[in-house]
């Protein structure tokens, strides 16, 4: 019966992740519900305060490079620190900088403290997916990652929708209320997480060397920093859909609300879709997955210089979003499968940091090739770059090693039945993981 199906594959999608991990979710999804200043920030400074379209993109900007900032030393942190005194660190100061920013009156002011909060709400996000990594069995770090992203998404939809409500009411009480329930994140954090970093056996000089992680390590493993550099092509396609499409979609006659009807069916699928595609792709070769949501993904972009109507244009959204939803845990994955388990978070923020300098190049890129060109070749690169980038991923996983298991490390035990450590069968963004 259909019920019977639905049931079983409920329970087999939600089964064997341990407690600790449905904690950091639970934090994630409270996060991402009350993300309401991102949704109504450049209104909140036009409509409401009356500064220019100019300055609203200057404070942007400000608020994307903080994210650049912290991405590296959120990672440095989470392993020096550990995952769990970052994510407190982090958490309350974006509580109190994202209130902060609710009081600011000075244009200088408002442009200081949003650098700070995305310096503050980006460095978590390195921390969160070293945790997940490390309190999640190797063979469940795809779907448990899949999960994660679905919170984040499910959450941003909410909290999107509610955003203009609480906007109409007062923009302050928006921003009071998303620095509450960050505070409420830091909580959950404080009282149901313990700490996951995995334990240094030996710091003399035997130790081994995925123990002596430092960012020169990062910087010098050259496979891992392609993954890094083809995350920043893959990166700068996705963010089309904020930046790019948007301002083709006004050139081209259309108004926000028809904007507004095409980017919402990307949420709707991903919410929609997330769990079953994991399902699909949860034990499928890497490669193949990468490669084929890289292509897609390019494609799918490519395939809106076709488009001359609102159905049309939500049509490509749906491509895209499907190389979106395989892409986005896969990649993940494959990060935590090159990450040395005492390095996980400086790998992950390097991860990061590749999305940060993406969401800061592309709405320039995109700003630049249709005021000069035109949409049709913007639409036109994203499709060359995600074929690049998919050629790329054919070409570097061909030389990627099995998947055996690493030595048996010292990692706090979890309710896991088997040890976080080790690769994981391959897996933001962007934005995965933040909380």
């Amino acid at each position: 019966m259909p019920v019977a199906v639905l049931r079983r594959a409920a329970r087999e999608t939600l089964s064997g992740l341990p407690r600790e991990f449905w904690w950091l979710w639970t934090s994630t999804l409270v996060n991402r519900l009350g993300a309401f200043v991102a949704t109504f920030m450049a209104l909140y400074l036009t409509l409401d305060r009356g500064y220019s379209a100019s300055y609203a993109g200057l404070v942007a900007s400000l608020h994307g490079l903080g994210g650049v900032v912290s991405s590296l030393g959120g990672g440095v942190m989470a392993d020096r620190l550990g995952r769990r005194p970052t994510l407190l660190v982090a958490q309350t100061c974006t509580a109190a900088s994202v209130a902060l920013l609710g009081f600011m009156e000075h244009p200088v002011a408002i442009a200081g403290v949003a650098f700070l909060v995305g310096m503050a709400s980006n460095a978590s996000r390195p921390a969160v997916q070293a945790m997940m990594a490390d309190i999640v069995r190797p063979e469940d770090r795809v779907r448990a990652f899949s999960l994660n992203y679905w919170a984040i998404n499910l959450g941003f939809a909410v909290s999107s929708t509610a955003a203009g409500f609480i906007a109409e009411v007062s923009y302050r009480a928006g921003f009071l209320l998303e620095a509450s329930m960050t505070l409420v994140c830091a909580i959950v954090v404080f009282l149901k997480l313990p700490e996951s970093r995995p334990e240094r056996a030996d710091k003399g000089e035997g130790a081994r060397d995925d123990e002596r992680v430092g960012l020169g390590t990062v910087l010098r493993d050259g496979r891992f920093m392609s993954v890094v550099g083809l995350s920043f092509l893959v990166a700068l396609v996705f963010q089309q859909g904020a930046v790019g499409l948007p301002v083709a979609m006004g050139a081209a006659g259309f108004t926000s609300a028809d904007y507004g009807m095409a980017i919402a069916v990307n949420g709707v699928l991903i919410v929609a879709l997330q769990i079953p595609v994991t399902r699909f792709i949860e034990h499928r070769d890497a490669r193949r997955l990468l490669v084929v949501s890289s292509v897609l993904a390019g494609y799918g972009f490519g395939l809106t210089a076709f488009a001359g109507s609102v159905g049309v244009f939500a049509l490509t959204v749906c491509v895209w979003t499907l190389a979106e939803i395989v892409n986005a845990p896969t990649q993940t994955g494959l990060v935590v499968r090159l990450s040395p388990t005492h390095g996980r978070g400086r790998y992950q923020g390097m991860y990061t940091l590749s999305w940060a300098v993406a969401s800061l190049i592309a709405p320039l890129m995109s700003g630049l090739v249709i005021d000069r060109f035109g949409a049709e070749w913007l639409w036109g690169m994203c499709a060359v770059v995600g074929t690049a980038a998919g050629v790329g991923y054919g070409v570097l996983m061909r030389r990627l090693p099995d998947e055996t298991p690493r030595p048996p490390t010292t990692e706090v035990p979890t309710s896991a039945p088997a040890p976080a450590s080790g690769p994981v069968p391959a897996p933001a963004a962007p934005e995965v993981g933040a909380c």
